[in-house]
């Protein structure tokens, strides 16, 4: 009898350590998530990264308490191929993601598994909230109808949108599919065919008068708020937006999902308007900067950082969450208003030492401010491993114990230690996306050669170095970090074997 009693009570502790074995891996509490995605924000744009003419005291705690990256990257130099491969784990060019016009259709298709479905499986709650960019609909979307597929179809709980950007029609938000305080009889119309003005709204081309800012053709399609956009709109009068109002609402918005989800764990993404054109931030944070209205949208966007942190504390959860701050692309100046924002730019340099900006295969193009904070978890540090939000989706999957299966976030790996500030190692090469593509490998960035009958944009009208050309380029940025000295006809085997890099990872299944 005593035989077998001692039987059972070694089965049972043998039991024991199997379970504690199996879930050693997986974690007690699973923390919330938010990732703050700044629109335009360059590497050396804020405080902590050098910015001289705006304070940026909130990103700056953030970066004082927990990891500043030097060497942390947006995957593409435009914003909808970041988007989408921030949310997918999927390089874009897979899905030939280009920058949308405002009635695209969803590029993220319902069956590809994105960060906010794994969380969802996990047990989040989740939300986004802020600039879109990533289409809606099938196409031939009905603006006064439910707009679907959209975030909620590929694992967003909650939506409040700009359903593009703010410098395309239609200038309205929408919530949970739909467009908010859209009246029955005022029906919505939206036209991006170039030769197509619909109704009866003034537009840019001709009633330049009406403008608050000067804009380029493209940007010179219905005024709404004083600021000509790109396409054409028509009705929606009772839904347009107010630009100045973006900070207070979306804000609100923010916080009102954190209160009604403090007792789950929940993934927040939180997608700034800001610093993107058209800039016309609230008037309190006018003059904030000697920058004007760029400068002064940093500040604003300092300002909405501080005020979701502060609500996070306010609810004890700061400990109890994981702070991603990054941007989409590099920094632009004039992007097609003329809002002074190289006049007054004075010594500031909004992509540091770095070359090129927004659109551009050099580093400037996708070196963009990257911290990391979770008080109590990160220690306090800098930190110098080169990675790509690619790589987000693996190490959060990591995070929360979820195991990605073969279809899931093929370009994505898992660099969880790097962004807890363990680690400053990350072992595989990165590929940057701009119209061109690019990889770093170390010290060694190269520059894929365009073919030879496609005309090169050098974004000079912008103020940017486009980086492309007919030939190949390598730079050793170990030396060269500004990529002023081409090595490539001195190093062919370092560029075979890093062209080679590229296309492995095109062939990638």
């Amino acid at each position: 009898m005593r035989l077998i009693k001692s039987y059972k009570t070694l089965f049972l502790l043998l039991g024991s350590f199997v379970l504690l074995t199996c879930k050693k891996d997986k974690p007690t509490v699973k923390p919330n998530i938010v990732i703050f995605y700044v629109d335009d924000l360059g590497y050396g744009d804020v405080s902590c990264y050098g910015a001289i003419g705006v304070k940026t005291p909130n990103i700056d705690k953030l970066a004082k308490n927990g990891v500043r990256f030097t060497d942390a990257h947006s995957s593409a130099a435009t914003c909808t191929p970041s988007r989408y491969t921030l949310l997918t784990g999927r390089y874009a060019f897979r899905q030939q993601a280009e920058i949308l016009p405002g009635d695209a259709p969803l590029l993220i298709r319902p069956e590809t598994p994105t960060i906010a479905s794994m969380l969802k499986s996990e047990g989040y709650k989740t939300a986004v909230i802020g600039k879109w960019h990533l289409g809606l609909g099938n196409g031939d979307i009905n603006w006064n109808k439910a707009l679907k597929p959209g975030p909620h179809e590929i694992g967003f709980d909650y939506s409040f949108l700009l359903p593009a950007t703010g410098d395309r029609v239609p200038a309205v938000y929408t919530e949970n599919g739909k467009v908010v305080n859209l009246s029955k009889n005022d029906s919505l119309e939206v036209s991006y065919k170039t030769t197509d003005t619909i109704g009866a709204r003034p537009t840019g081309w001709k009633h330049p008068e009406l403008l608050r800012y000067a804009a380029d053709e493209q940007h010179s399609g219905t005024i709404i708020n004083g600021v000509s956009r790109i396409g054409t709109m028509k009705g929606g009068y009772s839904a347009e937006w107010k630009d100045e109002d973006f900070p207070d609402i979306l804000t609100g918005k923010a916080k009102n999902f954190i209160q009604s989800s403090k007792e789950q764990p929940f993934f927040l993404y939180f997608s700034f308007h800001d610093i993107h054109v058209p800039r016309l931030p609230h008037p309190r944070f006018e003059g904030a900067s000697s920058m004007g209205p760029r400068g002064d949208a940093i500040a604003q966007m300092d300002w909405v950082t501080g005020e979701i942190v502060k609500e996070l504390e306010k609810l004890k959860l700061a400990d109890k969450t994981l702070i991603i701050f990054t941007s989409d692309n590099g920094p632009v100046l004039n992007d097609g208003y003329e809002d002074f924002a190289i006049e007054k730019l004075g010594d500031h340099k909004p992509s540091g030492i770095y070359r090129g900006g927004k659109y551009s295969a050099f580093e400037g193009g996708t070196r963009v401010p990257t911290i990391t904070y979770w008080p109590g978890k990160i220690k306090t540090s800098e930190n110098n491993a080169l990675w790509s939000q690619v790589d987000i989706y693996a190490s959060l999957a990591k995070l929360v114990g979820h195991t990605p299966n073969s279809n899931e976030a093929e370009d994505s790996n898992d660099i969880l230690n790097v962004i807890l500030g363990k680690s400053n190692q990350t072992s595989h090469p990165m590929l940057e996306e701009s119209f061109v593509l690019s990889i770093r490998d170390g010290k060694w960035k190269y520059i894929q050669p365009m073919d030879k009958d496609r005309v090169l944009n050098d974004y000079t009208n912008k103020g940017i170095e486009g980086g492309a050309s007919h030939d190949p380029q390598l730079y050793n940025l170990e030396t060269d970090p500004e990529e002023r000295i081409n090595v490539a006809s001195s190093n062919r085997e370092q560029v075979e074997k890093m062209d080679q890099m590229i296309q492995e990872i095109i062939d990638k299944e």
